[in-house]
């Protein structure tokens, strides 16, 4: 059995070897042969929308089971309160920072806009980008099985919450159910474990065509708000994050981070954090944190915790007011930055939402800077790199931090898992463990947590030894 797993993390190993291989040819090519880049921008755009398909079923059958297993109704409302309110908290964090940034460094000052820097602009002007209303009323889909069909992560979490819900309620009746929706969770795992082998290929597309569409003479003339940008989203995670961490769970992040090494690499690789959720809801599973948490923690966060969206769109407000010559006073600030809070749930879920949600906050809050939108529009898929680390970063920290305050975490599983004792399945990407939902008085009657039978949990623990 140890030279069959060792075997096993060995291929998977090469998979990431030739990820990075991938990801160095395609910066070669996009530089040698833009034109060429360009037209691989499929192979990248293909490799994502797989792993975009298998988002919706990780998420309704997570939920589901981690819901459906728990006796107590209020303690799923709880994380959900807990999860809501530290992500208002940190995206005014960010945002905070972004600002302080953005005001030391001026990045905008001295560039020109053109006209076709202006045509560019509005361009980015979606009408797909919904207000307030619009977004809350989107959450509800059209029916049961179209939140699978439309790839509305809310729309899934929505149908996730009643069926998991209406399990918890029937009680032993429901638990058969619960059972054939943990054989589909692993059948979509293991699909999602064969998807991940065209990950070089998916890298190499992505990375050339954003090359070779950018060019240098982009980055050299948006040098100074790119770093800028890079340096903020890094000093967020490594001091804000880090410290939220190390004081609340007692966790080193540089531990973490090595734990999701290849998620952050996979992310790197494509531009986008979608690409890593499904894996993040694994390897957080894995790492100890209950179904309950990791259901709700991350999918919504993956909407509403968008720390370096909030960071992104700090930055190039005032860029593009600069650039624009209207540069804003704080007071002028403030207002508009928080319009973009707001703006960013309406329009999430929006492919390439930073830039569109960018310039649709502008259109709304102050039409006049829509025109410097064109500006950045030749580095965005560069900066959207940031972006989606520090989003993925943002959420695997917050999944760690809520499972710790509200004591749905197994740390002596989590010291295990982090030193390596306890690898991660890359084949399946689920393993037997259960993380206990904390209910005493479903132990204290003699029934598992979960509802299954105390001969397989037994079994389960003694796999573990």
């Amino acid at each position: 059995m140890a030279g069959t797993a060792a075997a096993r993390r060995d291929r998977t190993h090469y998979l990431y070897i030739a990820v990075i291989v991938a990801v160095i040819l395609g910066i070669v090519v996009g530089f040698a042969a833009p034109g060429v880049a360009v037209e691989l921008k499929p192979l990248g755009t293909g490799f994502v929308n797989l792993i975009k398909m298998m988002i919706s079923p990780i998420i309704f059958c997570t939920i589901v089971l981690g819901i459906g297993s728990v006796r107590k109704a209020a303690k799923v409302g709880a994380v959900g309160g807990i999860a809501l309110g530290y992500f208002t908290v940190m995206s005014l964090v960010a945002l905070s920072i972004g600002l302080l940034v953005g005001n030391v460094l001026h990045p905008g000052d001295s560039l020109a806009v053109t006209d076709a820097i202006k045509e560019a602009g509005q361009g980015q002007v979606t009408a797909e980008a919904k207000d307030t209303v619009e977004f809350v009323l989107g959450i509800i889909p059209t029916s049961f099985v179209s939140a699978f069909t439309t790839g509305e992560v809310l729309q899934t979490l929505l149908v996730a919450l009643l069926a998991g819900f209406a399990l918890q309620a029937m009680g032993p009746a429901g638990r058969p159910v619960l059972r054939g929706v943990e054989h589909i969770q692993r059948l979509v795992f293991r699909i999602l474990g064969m998807v991940m082998w065209a990950a070089p290929i998916g890298a190499f597309g992505a990375i050339a065509a954003v090359t070779g569409s950018a060019g240098l003479d982009a980055l050299k003339s948006l040098a100074v708000l790119m770093l800028g940008f890079y340096v903020t989203c890094f000093l967020f995670v490594f001091i804000v994050l880090a410290a939220m961490l190390r004081v609340v769970a007692g966790l080193n992040i540089l531990t973490l981070f090595k734990y999701l090494g290849r998620e952050f690499l996979l992310i790197l690789s494509t531009s986008s954090s979608e690409s890593a959720l499904p894996r993040l809801i694994a390897k957080m599973e894995h790492l100890g944190v209950s179904k309950p948490v990791v259901g709700i923690t991350v999918p919504t966060g993956y909407s509403f915790n968008l720390d370096g969206t909030m960071i992104y769109m700090t930055m190039a407000s005032l860029f593009i007011a600069d650039a624009m010559g209207t540069p804003m006073s704080i007071a002028e600030q403030i207002p508009l930055l928080l319009f973009l809070l707001v703006a960013s749930k309406g329009a999430a879920g929006v492919s390439g939402a930073g830039l569109a949600t960018l310039a649709g906050g502008l259109q709304s809050h102050r039409p006049e800077l829509v025109d410097g939108v064109g500006l950045i529009v030749g580095i965005d898929r560069f900066m959207s790199e940031a972006r989606a680390l520090t989003n993925f970063a943002g959420n695997a920290v917050a999944t760690v931090l809520i499972g710790t305050w509200t004591k749905e975490i197994d740390k002596g599983r989590v010291d295990q898992v982090l030193a390596g004792q306890v690898p991660f399945d890359e084949k399946t990407l689920v393993d037997d463990h259960d993380p206990a939902d904390g209910d005493d008085a479903d132990e204290a009657a003699g029934e598992q947590p979960n509802g299954l039978p105390e001969s397989r949990d037994a079994d389960k623990a003694a796999a573990r030894v």
